[in-house]
């Protein structure tokens, strides 16, 4: 069986701005969808693909901030290496695994190699790409998905030959309307990858020095979509793979709670262990840490995700909400479609809620309610489709608004 190794793109701290307030505490990797930490879900997944020896980790956080997480995956999918390779500056999605393909490439040396970015919440077919990879034979695969028409543009678009699978054309992000079908984030490539970038690279130097406006730390950031992959369907070496399941980016803190629920949809086929079982408090699907403290009047759930040392008082009601660690809902409080950061404290008969996250991604409008570290609601107070920031106490209602 021919080696297999996975690449998981984690960015670093001057990413992640758009999941603000909530990556001002906790690095977007380490934020948990559905009771896990978001890099853990693509992770568990390629863990499970046959003959995957390793995955690597690459972005430019402090190597503190991502340890304990490592040190605790290496403890759960024994059977593969898993690092973190820090990147010295940010390099870009290409120009950080040029920079690391040693490291990628050392024995036993990959035949494939999977590349995915964390914040894709879908089913991850590894398998299926895998299967499907080494019939063609090209150097590489896209996962792709279908979108509606309106947010065609807000990915890259991919045109493809319907009968083989091959990618014709490929834009990044157009100003008009090519395709409905997008780039999932998703990738599988034969290790020829890294003469495909080396070329792209020297093709980069090459025009940098002929426009004197080109800043030198410039010159060795790559991006995967433009710099490589763009070319790499222009020569017909490029194939696509559609994903038939659930997608979803996250790139909001808003999106997590669209993540969450359909991962816990996910967990009911797939983990059920990792939910909690349904009973008079529990609707499923729901994530409960086995060390938060629920009340039996409480109702949780679905698509509730409770972290580590929560408590949820008499009567309260949780619906559509992501509660993470420490914090206390008072009772017969009312959290709904909401995010609640770490040790936060909801008064009794306060009410937390939003709206759905609208598909169409409409700029300047708060669905979602988020709410910081260490935010406090006094009694009965009512916080609608707002984004509060850390250490606030709330003693009035109000909605559509951003509490700094």
């Amino acid at each position: 069986m021919s080696v297999t190794k996975g690449v998981l793109l984690v960015g670093g701290p001057s990413k992640g701005t758009r999941m603000r307030p909530l990556t001002l505490d906790c690095a977007k990797p380490l934020l948990p969808i559905a009771g896990k930490p978001m890099i853990w879900h693509p992770l568990s997944a390629l863990a499970k693909v046959p003959g995957l020896t390793e995955v690597i980790i690459i972005g430019f956080y402090e190597d503190s901030v991502l340890s304990g997480f490592i040190k605790d995956a290496k403890r759960e999918f024994p059977n593969i290496a898993i690092s973190y390779l820090r990147e010295y500056r940010p390099l870009g999605t290409a120009g950080g695994l040029y920079h690391f393909r040693d490291s990628i490439l050392r024995p036993p040396v990959p035949q494939n190699i999977f590349i995915c970015n964390i914040d894709i919440c879908c089913s991850f077919p590894f398998t299926e790409m895998l299967e499907f990879h080494s019939k063609h034979r090209g150097v590489g695969t896209i996962l792709t998905v279908k979108v509606k028409r309106e947010i065609a543009t807000h990915y890259g678009s991919i045109v493809h030959d319907p009968a083989t699978l091959q990618v014709l054309h490929y834009v990044e992000k157009p100003e008009g309307w090519i395709s409905d079908m997008v780039n999932g984030g998703v990738y599988l490539f034969d290790r020829s990858l890294f003469d495909e970038i080396k070329e792209a690279m020297a093709d980069k130097t090459a025009r940098a020095a002929e426009d004197p406006l080109v800043q030198p730390d410039d010159m060795q950031k790559l991006a995967l979509e433009t710099d490589v992959i763009v070319p790499l369907a222009a020569s017909k070496k490029m194939y696509v793979y559609q994903c038939k399941d659930f997608w979803r980016q996250i790139k909001t803190a808003a999106s997590a709670v669209t993540a969450s629920s359909l991962y816990l949809s996910r967990f009911a086929k797939t983990a059920p262990e990792l939910l909690a079982p349904s009973g008079p408090t529990i609707i499923s699907p729901a994530f409960v840490d086995p060390t938060a403290q629920i009340a039996p009047t409480a109702k949780i759930g679905p698509n509730v995700a409770i972290g580590p040392h929560c408590q949820v008082g008499e009567g309260v009601r949780v619906k559509d909400a992501i509660i993470l660690e420490g914090s206390t809902l008072d009772q017969h409080s009312c959290v709904l479609n909401s995010i609640v950061g770490m040790n936060c404290h909801i008064g009794p008969w306060a009410r937390v809620d939003g709206s759905p996250e609208p598909e169409s991604g409409v700029k300047g409008q708060i669905s979602v309610t988020i709410l910081g570290t260490e935010v406090t609601l006094t009694p009965e107070t009512h916080v609608r489709s707002c984004i509060v920031l850390p250490n606030k106490s709330l003693n009035k209602s109000s909605a559509n608004q951003v509490l700094l």
